[in-house]
């Protein structure tokens, strides 16, 4: 069995590329223009898909390949976080931010009801571009992320012991 050492900078930066490549292609060739949220949860994947390469080109037992699949379980953790904040302005759990999901105060003069809507961001955050089986884009994320996080956490703990493993 390949050692996991070996293996996790490689796995980790095919699937932050794969993840990435998903939403820029629905993105751009899908026509699902993504919210504030959205783009948001890209900035983990961007730093794990960097992460990743960094540890793929370092020696298989440095401390440093090692944190930086640590630094990756916290990244995927953390856009995992938002993800669920997201998918919980979707479903309506949540209040988002009143920037993208129309939560705002309501304007008293027509003057400033128009600066509102002249101001509102074209894709709201509350609203689901698309979903599969009643699981949004931001729920997929959420799935996406944990197991990530925890397959990078599960790389970093056997990093830590046998150097076989």
């Amino acid at each position: 069995m390949m050692r996991i050492r070996a293996i996790a900078p490689g796995l980790i930066t095919l699937a932050s590329f794969a993840v990435l490549g998903i939403v820029l292609a629905s993105q751009y060739f899908g026509g699902l223009e993504p919210c504030k949220l959205c783009h948001y949860q890209r900035w983990p994947y961007i730093f794990t898909f960097t992460a990743g390469l960094l540890a793929w080109a370092l020696p298989s037992g440095s401390t440093a390949r090692r944190w930086l699949i640590t630094a990756c379980a916290m990244a995927f953790a953390i856009g995992g976080a938002v993800a669920i904040y997201h998918a919980g302005v979707e479903y309506g759990w949540f209040t988002g931010p009143t920037s993208c999901s129309g939560t705002g105060e309501t304007p008293d003069t027509i003057e400033k009801l128009r600066r509102q809507l002249l101001s509102q961001p074209m894709v709201r955050c509350d609203e689901p571009a698309w979903t599969k089986f009643g699981v949004s884009m931001a729920g997929y994320n959420v799935l996406t992320s944990a197991v990530l996080a925890a397959v990078s956490l599960f790389a970093t703990t056997r990093m830590q012991g046998n150097p076989n493993t």
